[in-house]
């Protein structure tokens, strides 16, 4: 195994984490669903790390991804106001 390939099942592996302590934390607290926005923005990241031996289409996807969060969040917060 080389140095990549351990990278990515070590971000996907602290991906999984993260979304099932997120999954656990939230069925205390009130429920928050995911806008379709943020599921795509997950996607296109998840997309960009696990597909392609491309390094342009992986950070292509990546940036998608970052992108369509940060236009989530601005969106929520203008909501909020």
């Amino acid at each position: 195994m080389n140095t990549s390939q351990i990278y990515i099942i070590l971000s996907v592996t602290v991906l999984v984490i993260v979304a099932l302590l997120v999954f656990f934390v939230a069925r205390s607290k009130q429920e928050k669903m995911l806008t379709p926005l943020t599921v795509l923005a997950f996607g296109f990241i998840l997309t960009g790390m696990l597909f392609g031996n491309n390094r342009l289409f992986n950070y292509s996807m990546m940036g998608i991804g970052v992108i369509l969060a940060v236009v989530d969040m601005i969106r929520k917060l203008q909501a909020k106001t």
